[in-house]
This record gives C-alpha cells, sequence and structure tokens, in this order.
C-alpha cells in the first residue's frame, strides 16, 4: 500500500510517500480502508521532533490520527464493527497511522461515520470533536444553564466547543478575529468578542469554564473570568494550579483521548443536525508535505484533509 511515513525528524521534506505492506490487525483491532485523513498541527510538531517525550516513535512511521474509511477486516474478539462497515476515528501511530491507503486501530477508539458526512468531512472531526467534548463535559462538567468562554472559538476545537454547549443548553461565549465573528455566531455563540478590538475582559460578565486554546497572555487574563468555583481547562499551556488555589477556582491541562462512545455521541449531534464541521482544503495523500506546509502557516479556521479514495 502507500503511506506517508516521517523518515526523520524536520522540515516537511522528511515525509515520503513510500510502499509499504498492509498492516494486520490484530486483537481487538480493526484494519480500515482509508477513504481520507485529516491533517492535524500535532502531526506537523510530531514531524519537527517537537513532542519525543510524549510521542518517541522509532522512524520512519506513517503519521497521522484522524481517520474516514471502511473496515477491511477485523482482529479477535472485536463485537462492535464489521467488514464493510463506514467508520471514523483516531488511529493509534504505534500500530498504523492515518497517512495511508490502510490502518489499523482499536476497536474502543473507531466508531461509525455519521450518516450524513462524506468521508472527507467526517475524517476532519474525531481528534477536534473529542477534545472540545471531553474538555466541556469530562474536564469541565458543565451543566446546562451553565456558561463557558471559548478562546480561539473559531478553530477546529473551538467551533466544536460552541456547538456542543448550545446543543447542551450552556451560554457559549467565543473570541475570535474580527473575519471571524459572525462565523462563530452563526456555530451558536450567544456573544462573539472581536479580540483585536475588544478586551474580552471588559465586555463579558464572569463564566462557569474557561476553555483557552491560545495560551499565554490570553490565559493569564482568563483568572479574572471565572466564578468562584469555575473551572479554566487549557490545551495549549499548562495552568497555574497554585494560581487557581489562590483565587478559588480549578485549573487543567487536557490532552484528549480516544473515545468510540463518545465518538457515536458526536454523531447523533451531528447527524441530528446540532453541530457541523468545514473542511477548508483538500490535497491527495501524495501532496502531504504541501497539506502539513498549509497547517503549519496557521489555519485559523476550517480543516485541511488528505483524500485517500
Amino acid at each position: 500500500m502507500k503511506a506517508v511515513r516521517i523518515h526523520a525528524y524536520g522540515g516537511p521534506e522528511t515525509l515520503h510517500y513510500d510502499d509499504v505492506p498492509i498492516p494486520v490487525p490484530g486483537k481487538g483491532e480493526v484494519l480500515i480502508q482509508v477513504h481520507a485523513a485529516a491533517v492535524n498541527p500535532i502531526d506537523w510538531k510530531i514531524r519537527e521532533g517537537w513532542l519525543q517525550q510524549v510521542f518517541n516513535y522509532p522512524l520512519p512511521v506513517i503519521v497521522g490520527t484522524d481517520v474516514a474509511g471502511v473496515v477491511h477486516a477485523i482482529g479477535e474478539g472485536v463485537t462492535t464493527l464489521r467488514p464493510g462497515q463506514a467508520v471514523y476515528g483516531v488511529v493509534d501511530m504505534t500500530l498504523s497511522g492515518a497517512y495511508a491507503e490502510y490502518a489499523v486501530g482499536h476497536e474502543w477508539a473507531i466508531a461509525p461515520k455519521p450518516e450524513t458526512l462524506d468521508y472527507i468531512h467526517a475524517a476532519s472531526v474525531p481528534v477536534v470533536a473529542l477534545t472540545a467534548w471531553q474538555a466541556l463535559f469530562e474536564v469541565g462538567q458543565l451543566q446546562s444553564g451553565q456558561s463557558i468562554l471559548i478562546h480561539g472559538a473559531a478553530g477546529g476545537v473551538g467551533s466544536f466547543a460552541v456547538q456542543f454547549a448550545k446543543a447542551k443548553g450552556i451560554q457559549a461565549i467565543g473570541t475570535a478575529s474580527g473575519q471571524n465573528i459572525d462565523y462563530v455566531r452563526e456555530l451558536g455563540a450567544a456573544q462573539v468578542i472581536d479580540y483585536n478590538a475588544t478586551a474580552f475582559e471588559q465586555a463579558t460578565s464572569e463564566v462557569d469554564m474557561v476553555l483557552d486554546l491560545v495560551g499565554g497572555e490570553t490565559q493569564t487574563r482568563s483568572w479574572n473570568m471565572l466564578k468562584p468555583g469555575g473551572i479554566l481547562v487549557s490545551t495549549a499551556t499548562p495552568p497555574s494550579k497554585e494560581i487557581a488555589e489562590q483565587r478559588g477556582v480549578r485549573a487543567a491541562m487536557m490532552m484528549v483521548q480516544p473515545n468510540a462512545s463518545q465518538l457515536a455521541e458526536i454523531s447523533n449531534l451531528i447527524d441530528a443536525g446540532l453541530a457541523k464541521t468545514l473542511v477548508e482544503n483538500v490535497f491527495p495523500l501524495a501532496e502531504a508535505q504541501q497539506a502539513q506546509q498549509l497547517s503549519q502557516q496557521g489555519h485559523p479556521r476550517g480543516k485541511i484533509v488528505l483524500q485517500v479514495i
């Protein structure tokens, strides 16, 4: 099969379009014929070698985690998925990455694809949607009637956070650049703040949760936005537990975990018209170098996807 592999840590030129054997699913695993794979910032961060302490893969390694396709074969003990089934989910790069014609994933990380999405759009969903879901409902423990301030509301994670909040009766306030104000409002935000024009601290009242997808100074300024007992959750910069304790609030740094049952819930919301995804650029698999270059330039709105079939 064809696959895109990292041969050395460095720039896009270290990605090679290779011929490799089709992987074999082991116990509890599924082999997916890949139709599309999303390009996420973590993909090029791994390629650059930034995350070797966390993701220390033996090279060469097939890159990518977000996948949509059809189950080609199942390993021993798999009961929830069957050959021929359209699926999406998160594959494990230690088994087989997503930038390939076939990929192996754990049964517990793969779910039936939303019926209303094609493979390209389905591939854009798993990592960003799971990150938003887990931030709001696992880490943040948000309930209907509460409120959330989302920094980076127009991005992949932020856009799903806005939509999930709206769907669950949570008031969503988003910060975004001026060009994305209308987009975030259309997603369901009760209020959208142009961070280039207005200091968010002066534009809205205290909230139950801040979702920080930006880090740095934005996070520092966000402590003042929390109600007593509120929580600041970040995917960007580890927030200070000491500051949180001093202020009578909570803080958490989070990293997404694959979860098929949550993907099934997300599929239900998508198929009910309560959440949507935006794909802005599609590249053939052989042009993964160019796709990662575009991602690395900064891509605030819309996903980049590799089309395999």
